[in-house]
């Protein structure tokens, strides 16, 4: 499998058919523009249908896993209705390529984790977060709904009040906590992230292949049952893009101040 189109992820096949996917540039946070984001969809299933990959570790760099889209990418989503259209598509498929993904993938988590990059993270088979990692989906703090892969997994992570309480505050949630309430499959320290990911997918590896991407068919049928309540959300997300409250949003994160959202809605 020819890896080198990609160019806002990289591809490092390991020993026992492990693939580490490495996303963004080293010396930066990984933010996903729009080549970037529609790589993040294509991704997995070209790992999939490589005979050489038998598990998939995931990472950011070192200064975080993701800061999510750019905002040349999200202004455009304001603007446009191609680019909404597009991402739209684009957020379905990561989400769905990574569960129907029959290779087992597991996330290295440090840093900030927001966005697209934090869907990724999340829907991991086994996701290792840094106890210091922290992780936000800052949707409704943007203006929109939580869309990306909210409603289709946090629910089932943490439970539905955890998961309210987090998702309608854009909290951040460090990787400790995350852990606590179940978000997460576990956390370490942060200098022992990457190993613990690659003891995993090696542990992963020796195993009996068929039996464990059976297992994680099966399991995933719980994800696939919500798939009507994902996609009302990506496409409310969608239509957020749309409204007023965004071009409020995204004006309060370009000028790094509090957003002076409507008291009202029409709704």
């Amino acid at each position: 499998m020819d890896y080198s189109r990609y160019t806002n992820l990289k591809v490092e096949l390991h020993e026992h058919g492990i693939a580490e996917v490495i996303l963004g540039e080293p010396g930066k946070l990984p933010a996903a523009d729009a080549t970037g984001h529609g790589e993040l969809a294509d991704i997995w299933r070209d790992l999939d249908r490589d005979p050489a990959v038998s598990v998939i570790v995931v990472r950011g760099q070192d200064k975080g896993f993701s800061a999510g889209g750019t905002l040349d990418l999200v202004a455009a989503m304001v603007d446009e209705f191609e680019h909404r259209a597009r991402v739209w598509k684009e957020a379905r498929d990561i989400v769905y390529n990574m569960i129907n993904c029959s290779k087992v993938i597991v996330s290295a988590i440090n840093g900030p984790a927001v966005g697209g990059g934090l869907a990724v993270a999340l829907l991991a088979d086994i996701s290792i977060a840094a106890k210091n990692a922290r992780l936000i989906d800052g949707h409704t703090r943007l203006g929109v709904a939580a869309g990306d892969h909210a409603a289709i997994i946090w629910p089932l992570l943490c439970g539905m009040a955890k998961a309210k309480l987090h998702l309608l505050l854009s909290n951040e949630v460090s990787g400790e906590e995350a852990e606590r309430i179940g978000l997460v499959s576990m956390a370490v320290e942060a200098d022992a992230l990457r190993a613990t990911a690659f003891d995993i997918a090696k542990k992963l590896a020796a195993g009996p292949q068929t039996a464990l991407r059976w297992t994680k068919h099966s399991l995933n049928n719980w994800l696939r049952q919500a798939g009507p309540i994902f996609d009302n959300s990506v496409a409310l997300e969608m239509l957020g893009f749309t409204g007023p409250e965004v071009r409020e949003g995204l004006a309060a994160v370009r000028e790094r101040r509090t957003p002076n959202f409507p008291s009202t809605s029409p709704i």
